[in-house]
């Protein structure tokens, strides 16, 4: 069965012609105008795999949309991706906290489109890990990747989106030093060479919120940061 796709985009035109190639390629798709039709829309059967969002709506911002697919158990599955003509870098950085799970900018290809289309429906298609591995463990932390979450001390911790996915990165690759280039690219989809403090002020925010296994994320100073090889405890 083809994926399914919601745009919510007001543009007539522009909403149809991003159906047309959708369809071309083998997806079947589905238009809301509004964000009153686009919450309405996420939730009716067949509910959607994807939706394209577009944060300028007549009645509703895209991000409040977005945060409220992602509050809907119905519907917090659904894969999102941003498409609009905020292009600054709070923008996008706002649009990944509330959840979404890719950021395109207008004026765009729509061969761009279909491409980052192809790879979030991928990724989110992946096999679930089996039981037995879906928990990683280290130390006091656990992650669930499989069910998006996470403990320390047997505490579950209230991450945001992107918060998880920088904490799984991080562990993912333990022992191993990340620039801040590395993880704006690989947790924030963002241009490497970005001066900005984002990266310290998300990893300050985990920090905080890991408690006890803060000391976990090791500041590398001039560089970035590292999760500890091994799981010690102050």
């Amino acid at each position: 069965m083809s994926a399914l796709i919601l745009i919510v985009e007001d543009e007539s035109e522009l909403a149809a012609t991003l159906s047309y190639n959708l369809q071309r390629e083998g997806y079947t798709t589905r238009i809301a105008e509004t964000g009153q039709e686009a919450l309405a829309g996420v939730e009716q059967e067949p509910r959607p795999d994807l939706v394209l969002l577009d944060l300028m709506l007549p009645d509703m911002s895209g991000t409040e949309i977005c945060r409220r697919i992602r509050a809907n158990p119905l519907t917090q599955e659904a894969a999102v991706i941003m498409v609009t003509a905020k292009g600054e870098e709070i923008d996008r950085v706002v649009g990944f906290e509330v959840g979404a799970d890719d950021y395109v900018v207008k004026p765009f290809s729509v061969r761009e489109l279909l491409l980052r289309v192809r790879a979030v429906l991928r990724r989110r298609s992946l096999p679930e890990p089996s039981p037995e591995r879906a928990r990683a463990r280290f130390g006091e932390l656990q992650v669930d990747a499989g069910a998006h979450q996470a403990w320390v001390s047997d505490r579950e911790l209230n991450l945001t989106a992107l918060e998880f996915r920088l904490l799984t990165t991080l562990l993912e690759r333990k022992g191993r030093v990340q620039t801040r280039d590395t993880l704006l690219s690989d947790v924030w989809n963002m241009d490497p060479g970005v001066t900005t403090r984002t990266v310290d002020k998300h990893v300050q925010r985990l920090r905080q919120k890991l408690g006890v296994a803060s000391n976990y994320i090791e500041t590398i100073r001039g560089v970035g940061y590292r999760f500890a090889a091994t799981p010690l405890l102050e």
